[in-house]
């Protein structure tokens, strides 16, 4: 099985003491984000978890513990935008994230690491030719590094149209534009541009719209088979293997404006300040009374033998 870390926060920038510890203590416990009486334990023991997949905006403060962590088979999503305080006030310069990207990458190998560059969105200062200028620049920075750069659209939730009004939807001859371009340009630096739930609409202009976080990522990854259980994805046009996330909502420090995971900046704030590190729960600590479920866990490697 794969384990997630960041589909619902940014556990490796601002929760990394408390992940080590629950790696240390082999489980974690989860509250059911529609259901929060209902607690579930997951083992993160390398015997069930096949991979941990890691989705941050900075993983500087992981980056001394993957000695430790090379136990697990492990795959690194980092996202890297243009973007600056006015719209990710907490995150790193990019000049920084895309260093500590490369020392990542060192580490765990190049197959192991990928870069998203999203959500893109346009209005007067990240204008159309903006994107492209910055995304050359940082290609030509991370190249060698990486295989893969991960490009999706804004998407205008509710908690979007709440926390960032002034976003617009990118128009489909912008959404082509761009992705035209940024696979010429990923091309020229040995990047593969991929659309994330974008449908095929950039697949003629030499983006792969196959999926980003897929089987083949992942045993690419890892180096097996996997026989991964059919699943329902969480929006229609997602064919990712999106695993069991051990995350929180409104836990993410990073404040981003575009952020579908955080509803509101007060609810973060006051679940930052319940958060101990030594908790088997990311957000608060169990109740008297408590119920924890045990989840079934197995392994999806092809214990057949392969020439993988």
């Amino acid at each position: 099985m794969i384990i997630n870390t960041g589909m619902r926060t940014d556990i490796p920038a601002f929760y990394s003491k408390w992940l080590m510890n629950r790696i240390r203590a082999g489980f974690v416990l989860v509250r059911n984000p529609y259901d929060p009486d209902r607690v579930t334990r997951y083992e993160l023991s390398p015997d069930v978890v096949d991979c941990i997949a890691f989705c941050t905006k900075n993983p500087e403060p992981m980056l001394k513990h993957l000695d430790e962590l090379k136990k697990f088979h492990q795959y690194w999503f980092v996202t890297i935008t243009p973007y600056g305080k006015d719209v990710e006030p907490n995150v790193p310069p990019k000049e920084k994230v895309m260093q500590d990207f490369i020392a990542l990458s060192d580490v765990v190998g190049i197959d192991c690491v990928g870069w998203r560059y999203d959500p893109i969105f346009i209005d007067n200062t990240y204008t159309m030719e903006r994107h492209i200028a910055d995304f050359e620049q940082m290609c030509k920075t991370l190249s060698g590094a990486t295989n893969v750069c991960v490009i999706s659209f804004i998407d205008l939730y509710e908690k979007v149209k709440r926390n960032f009004p002034q976003a617009r939807e990118v128009e489909q001859s912008e959404r082509i534009k761009i992705g035209k371009k940024f696979a010429e340009i990923g091309k020229r630096y040995g990047v593969t541009v991929k659309a994330c739930a974008e449908g095929t609409e950039l697949a003629p202009y030499g983006v792969d719209c196959g999926g980003c976080m897929t089987k083949q990522t992942f045993e690419a990854a890892i180096g097996s088979r996997l026989i991964v259980p059919k699943r329902k994805s969480q929006r229609a046009q997602c064919s990712c293997v999106l695993g069991t996330d051990i995350g929180a909502y409104d836990t993410c420090g990073h404040l981003c404006r575009y952020c579908y995971a955080n509803y509101d900046h007060e609810n973060v704030r006051r679940n930052m300040l319940k958060h101990d590190p030594n908790s088997p729960l990311l957000v608060g600590n169990l109740k008297d009374g408590e119920i924890i479920h045990q989840a079934k866990q197995q392994s999806w490697l092809d214990r057949q033998l392969t020439m993988f």
